[in-house]
């Protein structure tokens, strides 16, 4: 087999590693950021969660404490358990928005990270192919000559194209 050959052989089976590997890549790149929102989203309901509690048990607070002091649930204390429940709701939905903007971002960085690995791994293909095809053209008016001579000191007389 021609030196050639063999090393163009040898240039596409690396470069089909080489495109394997870069996808691959890509993809494990993709499903750790995913992953990574995944646990970024269970957190934020955690913390949801906690935070509600301690809304409650501020409330809760504010209710014995009024009814200690003969107050009624109307009124001013009343107004202001109100506002300051609104307030915190407000609150609560600035902060859900805000970890659902950075889940949303972790989603768009997984695709984009397995889409760089395809690209990458299709720019390899297209670097290999034109490394191989270069091999190739080289490789016959350097096989045809080569061919020649040793088609000539073996007796053979056969020169290859």
């Amino acid at each position: 087999m021609d030196p050639f050959t063999i090393l163009a052989i040898v240039s596409a089976v690396s470069a089909g590693t080489s495109v394997y590997a870069q996808t691959e890549a890509g993809k494990a790149q993709s499903r750790s950021l995913k992953e990574q929102a995944k646990q970024e989203e269970l957190a934020a309901e955690s913390q949801e969660l906690q935070r509600r509690q301690e809304l409650n048990r501020a409330l809760a607070a504010n209710v014995a404490a009024q009814s200690v002091s003969g107050l009624a649930g109307e009124g001013t204390p009343a107004s202001l358990a109100l506002a300051s429940a609104k307030q915190v709701g407000l609150s609560e939905s600035t902060f859900d928005v805000s970890e659902n903007l950075r889940q949303a971002a972790l989603k768009r960085q997984a695709r984009a990270a397995k889409q760089a690995g395809y690209i990458a791994g299709a720019s390899t293909l297209l670097k290999s192919g034109l490394q191989i095809a270069q091999l190739a053209g080289g490789g016959g008016s350097a096989g045809g000559s080569a061919g020649g001579s040793a088609g000539g000191s073996s007796g053979g007389g056969v020169p290859r194209a």
